[in-house]
């Protein structure tokens, strides 16, 4: 049995020119709905999902370059079962050649970002049972117990925009997604 925890693809971001044209493509064409929208400095950021489970399953993300020197992908982001396994890929990703590691919480996820040997942003992270307006980024200490690391997490989801119990959101986007693809039904003409 392998002592490396187990991942499970979650969602990706992608590097956009424009990001007005991208959102009504995924959308309008492949039926996503808007989950957040908001801007981390200059950088505008879309969130979009098919799944009520799922804050978002791509983020488009502003500023890919006209003449393209770095990866159109924002992020690969794997969640995993627990806080035991974010610090177990914290503590061992630069002896794998990882490079630029930040844990980070989100209000609604607790994640640990890591540079892979060729710059590529891999975002591990656990769900929390919050649910708070997005963009939210704020650095957290894994060296902390447990229950002193959750409460620092709910202190902050608790002070931000949209705070509520992620069930609660979850059934709003249930709603939303049906009203969304029972307008999309075609049409017997």
């Amino acid at each position: 049995m392998s002592k490396v925890p187990s991942v499970a693809f979650a969602h990706f971001g992608l590097h956009v020119r424009d990001l007005e044209r991208m959102e009504r493509f995924y959308t309008s064409f492949l039926g996503f709905i808007v989950t957040d929208r908001g801007n981390l400095g200059a950088v505008r950021l879309v969130f979009l999902s098919r799944d009520p489970r799922e804050h978002h399953q791509i983020v488009l993300v502003s500023g890919r370059a006209e003449n393209l020197d770095h990866s159109v992908l924002n992020q690969i982001s794997l969640r995993v079962p627990d806080l035991a396994a974010l610090r177990y890929f914290h503590a061992n990703a630069a002896t794998h050649g990882g490079h630029d590691i930040q844990p980070v919480t989100h209000g609604n996820a607790i994640s640990v970002y890591v540079r892979d040997p060729e710059g590529n942003r891999i975002e591990l992270y656990i769900d929390t049972p919050w649910y708070v307006t997005q963009p939210l980024r704020a650095p957290i200490d894994l060296a902390k117990p447990d229950a002193a690391l959750w409460q620092e997490v709910e202190t902050l989801a608790r002070s931000r925009p949209g705070f509520r119990p992620v069930e609660e959101w979850r059934r709003e986007m249930e709603s939303r997604l049906a009203r969304s693809l029972s307008n999309q039904a075609p049409t017997n003409s």
